[in-house]
């Protein structure tokens, strides 16, 4: 019988996982599938029958159902490569070979035919997705990112992805952007050069930790249009650079109403989500019902 053992973020904490995995042990199991993220750590191991429970758990685990964020789609290529891993190292049971060639393959049509995995959940993410609306040409615009911290650093990143070619970071310390910036070959300012990179920016995205707005609407080109968005809190971006024609402000209030929404698209999901897995696992039984069958005869 397939059987299987996990350890997740819904049971656990971090450390209890780190003391897991460092101590987990997989003598004597014979050929299995060890399948490690970030939020999990999972045993598939045996021969024979396939357990619903065993199917309905991986099945849910590569559709992102059992993820920390609903439908997050990393789950399904850490899956697969696991898979791939075990079975180019090792003899995997026929029942095995089905089970995880059946997870792949309703990970693959949950993600086609249901919007589980819809928008943004994060806030860097969700500012991206806000740029991409706007139908701005990333190769060609030019993107100011004011501040150094996790949350820049991750929309550089998603930026390079995305093809832009002109991205600036400016920074009250020199020192820190340089750190961020060099990876990608950024060029860095300074605030006290906020008038020289202002006046040519096409997106401006910001997200200091400063006490009071550092972004005015005197430092704003009013012959160009600029999308801004700031994530701040207290805000960077004062309010009243909207008065200026061909300014589309969005601040941390609207980002965080774009990832509710995303979430509660992706809740309102899950259930078709399911009634496809149901119907994956029916028809994973009745290949293995076949398959028995078959061998009885010969």
């Amino acid at each position: 019988m397939i059987q299987y053992k996990s350890i997740s973020h819904q049971n656990t904490s971090l450390a209890d996982r780190e003391r897991f995995f460092k101590d987990f042990n997989r003598e004597g199991v014979g050929p299995s599938v060890f399948l490690q993220t970030c939020n999990r750590v999972e045993l598939y191991y045996g021969d024979g029958e396939i357990p619903n429970d065993v199917a309905r758990h991986l099945f849910r685990v590569v559709c992102g159902l059992e993820s920390a964020i609903t439908g997050e789609k990393a789950v399904q290529g850490q899956v697969k490569d696991a898979y791939l891993a075990a079975r180019n190292s090792q003899k995997l049971p026929t029942p095995m070979h089905k089970l995880f060639e059946s997870a792949l393959q309703i990970g693959k049509r949950v993600r086609n035919e249901t919007e589980i995995s819809h928008g943004a959940v994060s806030h860097s993410l969700a500012a991206i997705e806000i740029i991409e609306q706007e139908h701005i040409d990333l190769s060609n615009a030019r993107i100011t990112i004011i501040g150094v911290n996790k949350l820049t650093a991750d929309i550089i990143k998603f930026l390079h992805n995305k093809g832009a070619k002109l991205v600036f970071l400016a920074n009250r310390t020199e020192e820190k952007a340089r750190k961020l910036a060099e990876p990608y070959g950024i060029d860095v300012f300074t605030l006290d050069e906020k008038a020289a990179f202002m006046r040519d920016t096409d997106i401006l995205i910001s997200a200091t930790s400063a006490p009071c707005s550092i972004i005015k609407k005197s430092d704003i080109n009013p012959n160009r249009p600029l999308l801004a968005i700031d994530l701040a809190f207290p805000r960077d971006i004062e309010p009243d650079v909207t008065e200026i024609e061909g300014v589309r402000l969005y601040n941390l209030h609207d980002v965080e109403q774009k990832v509710k929404d995303n979430i509660s698209i992706r809740e309102d999901e899950v259930q078709k989500a399911e009634s496809l897995i149901e119907e994956e696992i029916t028809e994973l039984q009745g290949i293995m019902e076949r398959r028995k069958r078959y061998t009885m005869a010969v």
